[in-house]
């Protein structure tokens, strides 16, 4: 089932809680693969089966249905085999908040096959100066780059990292990413799961954005956004428009066009406008972005979600 090359490799995965009517579906059939030394960002809308996706790819959990290989091998049925090639940073760390940083590192420490010195991931995460702090009285920034540091110990060759930045302030943020940038440039793969798009932006070789359980958008920041229109959007001048080929053209009190000629078409507006003296106010010019492909998959879910209670209440 692997893929020369693959770190990960996932088919069909599906995650069922509940039995019978009472049975929530919230992973549907998911195919994946991570390839060595890439940054591969798993993002979606709350409750969307991230954190069940990474469950499975950890061996956290069992698949309700489907396979995930880790290495070539079962993360659950050879978990000690694959656990000491891997790193995991989970949403909450759930230390004890009585022992001091260096003493939760050094006792993590302990659970490692090939583990580094504390000193040398206080140094990473950069809480030197707060090694003989206990954890409990630490921010919960701080408290996160503990978690970072632990996951860091092992000199795990793959990375699982669930919303590692959240809770640090902005120039904790930036030092965290360039850690980041430091290990996948010596050659650890990562997986990496985070509400900030600028942050898969920053970070990502290749993007997966799951909806419902389901994988909607996969590729590159550019296959993704490629495949997105962008937009001109102005207050309407109160005349007919011009037409413009291969656009998509909402005409409401705030115009919005929508095009893949973003250029051609701003142009043909502009000429337009001169041409009948018209003034474009609030003229806006925005190329797709990651923001823009993540807004339309929540808008397009909410649509369809008020036209399925609109028809079922029609039917009542």
């Amino acid at each position: 089932m692997n893929r020369i090359g693959d770190v990960i490799t996932a088919h069909g995965l599906r995650r069922t809680y509940g039995h019978g009517k009472d049975a929530f579906e919230a992973v549907k059939g998911v195919d994946l693969w991570v390839v060595e030394g890439e940054v591969f960002a798993l993002l979606g809308t709350n409750g969307a089966g991230k954190t069940s996706t990474l469950d499975m790819l950890e061996g956290l959990a069992a698949p309700s249905s489907g396979a995930v290989e880790v290495f070539g091998l079962d993360p659950r049925r050879d978990r000690e085999q694959v656990r000491a090639q891997v790193g995991i940073m989970l949403q909450s760390g759930g230390l004890p908040a009585e022992l001091t940083v260096r003493e939760t590192l050094e006792m993590w420490r302990g659970t490692c096959t090939n583990p580094t010195t504390a000193d040398i991931v206080l140094e990473q995460v950069d809480l030197v100066d707060r090694a003989d702090v206990r954890v409990g009285s630490l921010s919960g920034g701080e408290q996160r780059r503990v978690d970072m540091a632990c996951a860091l110990l092992g000199q795990p060759r793959l990375l699982f990292l669930d919303e590692p930045t959240t809770g640090l302030d902005p120039e904790s943020r930036r030092g965290t990413w360039r850690l980041l940038a430091d290990l996948k440039a010596s050659g650890v793969t990562m997986v990496l799961t985070t509400h900030y798009l600028d942050e898969a932006e920053a970070l990502a070789d290749r993007i997966a954005i799951m909806h419902k359980g389901e994988i909607v958008r996969t590729g590159t920041l550019r296959e993704i956004v490629d495949d997105h229109p962008a937009r001109i959007v102005f207050d309407h001048p109160g005349l007919p428009l011009p037409h413009l080929r291969d656009a998509n053209i909402d005409a409401q009190a705030r115009v919005t066009v929508s095009t893949y000629d973003l250029q051609g078409h701003l142009f043909a507006l502009l000429d337009w406008a001169r041409e009948h003296g018209v003034l474009l106010s609030g003229l806006e010019a925005r190329a797709a972005s990651l923001e823009s492909v993540f807004l339309d998959i929540a808008s397009e879910s909410a649509d369809a979600s008020a036209a399925t209670k609109e028809l079922i209440g029609a039917s009542r």
